[in-house]
This record gives C-alpha cells, structure tokens and sequence, in this order.
C-alpha cells in the first residue's frame, strides 16, 4: 500500500479550473505526494495528468435558476453530492483537499469540512466567485490568483495568500519564447479567441473591423481566429475577398503556442486567459463577457489594463470602427506593443504552481 499523502483536489469540469488543478497535480506528484481528482462527469472528456483511475465522479449541481422548485433541486442534488464525498473522503483519507471553484467543488469542500480534513480553496478571478464566497468560512486556507481579492474582508484576507495561477506545462514553454514586436514593415500576426461564449461576438464585430483597415495593413496580417462552425462560412466570406492571410478554427488545441507566437491577442477575459497572457507577456484586447453577476471578467480585464498589458473595452463599446482604430494604432507603434508585451509579462506568476503546493503542504501539515 503506497504510504506517501494523498492530496484531494477538486474542481468544476471545464478547461478554467481544471488546468489550475492539474498545474498543481504536477507539481505535487514531483514533490512525491499522491494526487486524485473530485470532479463531475464533464471532466472525463479531458485528457492530461489525470487518468480515469485518478479521477472520482461527485455528484454536483450550479445554480441555474431562483425558481423554487429549480433551487430546491439544486439543493438537494448538492445534499446527495456531499454524502458522496463524505464516504469518498472517509475512505480515501487525504492530507488535505484542494478546491478550484464552480459548484462541483461544494460537496467535496463540505465534506472535508465535517471530516475534519484541511482544505484550500483558490480563486483565479479577481473577485471571489459564488461558489469560492459560500466555502471561504470553511476553508483553512484561501489562494488567490490576483493580489487584493479579499482585503475589504479582514476576517478571510488573514487567511489568504495571492499564489497566482497554476500554469501547466505547455503555457511554462511558451513563456519561454520572446516577444519580438513586428516592424512597420513586416507580417503583423493577429490572434482572436472567444471561448464557447465569446465566439459569436468575435464572428459579429472582427470581421467589420478588418474590413475597415487600410489596405497595406490588409497585406500585412495573418489572421488566426476561433469561429463557430455556424458562423464559419460568413466570416470565411469576407477574408476571402479582402484576400487576408488566415486560418479560421472552431477551437485550437494548440492555443498556449499560438498565443507565443502572435503579436496581439483579442480575447474575452476569462480568468484562465488572463493569467496564461500574463504569463507569457503578450499585449492583448480585452472584451470581458457582459452580465455575469460578479462581473468577473471584468475585474480580471482591469487588473491587466491596469498593468498596462492590455486594452479592456466593454462589449457595448465593442464596435468594428473601435476596434479597427485600436489594431490600426497597436500595428504602427511596435514600440508600444513590445510595453504592453512587458507589463503583461510583469503581471504574470511562473512560480504559481510552486507557491501553491508550499501553501497545501502547510495546511496539510507535511
């Protein structure tokens, strides 16, 4: 029976919080410590560190909806979630858990709680999210990704700790490639991502605005750009006959690569892309999603406009003719990009994954 500690991470099954959570998986398993995984059913679609025997299904339910009978389900999908967890916990017996947010991390987390086993809990956003803000009581520990979280709150900034993002090992390699800013004269590269959500505004609004830039920078671009397959034909329409360089995908599986290698990003601001773009330094556009109830994404913007990294605009703001001044500017001034490249790198963490494990090992008392 293998003796070493077992550290239990938890987290929501999509890219944002699973790739934190495998960032520290790596780093603990180098340390020596075991790793598992709590997580819900869409997390077995992802492949990477953890395997299908590393990973344990909890039941889990978000928050969809204030009608009473949809809370009460919710409710009651979380109560069966946690018994769950509970006989998980009980039989696993870790040194500690690890939550990443999202309401999956909520019957793990309480559990932990009435096991009376130690526990993190790491917030990326620059706010605390729903999830995060209902266990912050219960956590031994809290990490941030940004600094100032939670300093309006005496009783948890005690306990909290700004670690950074965990970052996995593809966005550490392309760290390591430098920001070279394109001369007037030479191939401006231009990468636009969306995300699930995001995509069909960056479809609406970039094509526009590639339309309306002046024809020498036409000859200059190469376009790379996410584009639902719904939305493939029109966007691919217009480039065609602008006669622009591109390279037009409904997901890139590559994406920490091709963010090294582009000279300006336009983006939503999910809390995952904005670390990724600190830490690799590259100046961006950012367009946070609107009508989020935490307005997480952005405060995520502004800490990286504020960083002078990047240009946040409002999605109402968002227009071809705004959005074509901003690429028409960035593209002629290579002095200006190569400073936001730096401040964005400035803002970034390396060590993320590092400062974390040093954090659950302290908790954990190991």
């Amino acid at each position: 029976m293998d003796t070493k500690p077992l550290i239990l991470l938890a987290a929501g099954g999509t890219g944002g919080h699973l790739f934190p959570a495998e960032a520290l998986g790596v780093e603990l398993i180098r340390r020596g410590y075991r790793v598992r995984l709590a997580t819900d059913a869409r997390a077995l679609r992802y492949s990477g560190l953890f395997t299908r025997e590393m990973i344990d299904v909890v039941p889990s339910e978000t928050v969809r909806s204030r009608n009473p009978l949809s809370l009460a389900r919710t409710m009651l999908m979380l109560g069966y979630g946690t018994a769950v967890a509970f006989s998980l916990i009980r039989r696993l017996k870790p040194a500690a858990l690890v939550g990443f947010g999202g309401y999956p991390t909520l019957p793990p987390l309480l559990a932990a709680k009435l096991c009376g086993v130690p526990s993190v809990i790491h917030e990326a956003n620059a706010v605390l999210g729903r999830a995060n803000r209902l266990l912050a009581r219960y956590a031994s520990a809290i990490a941030t990704s940004l600094p100032g979280v939670l300093d309006r709150d005496p009783a948890l900034s005690a306990k909290t700790t700004t670690v950074g993002t965990p970052m996995r090992p593809a966005i550490l390699a392309a760290a390591a490639v430098s920001y070279v800013p394109p001369q007037t004269s030479e191939p401006f590269r231009l990468l636009v991502v969306g995300g699930s959500q995001g995509a069909r505004v960056m479809s609406d609004v970039v094509p526009g605005a590639i339309e309306r830039l002046e024809p020498s920078l036409w000859q200059r671009l190469v376009l790379t750009q996410q584009v639902r397959e719904e939305d493939m034909a029109r966007v691919r329409g217009i480039y065609d006959r602008l006669k622009i360089r591109c390279e037009l995908a409904p997901f890139f599986t590559d994406l920490p690569a091709r963010l090294a290698s582009n000279h300006l990003v336009v983006s939503r601001s999910g809390a995952g892309t904005v670390a990724e773009l600190a830490a690799i330094g590259r100046p961006s556009i950012l367009v946070p999603l609107p009508g989020s109830i935490d307005q997480d994404q952005f405060a995520n913007a502004g800490v990286l406009a504020a960083a002078g990294g990047a240009l946040r605009i409002a999605q109402a703001e968002f227009t071809p003719d705004r959005l074509a001044s901003e690429i028409s500017a960035l593209a002629g001034e290579p002095a200006r990009l190569a400073t936001m490249a730096a401040s964005a790198r400035g803002a970034g963490r390396l060590d993320a994954a590092e400062r974390l494990a040093d954090l659950v090992a302290k908790v954990a008392g190991i």
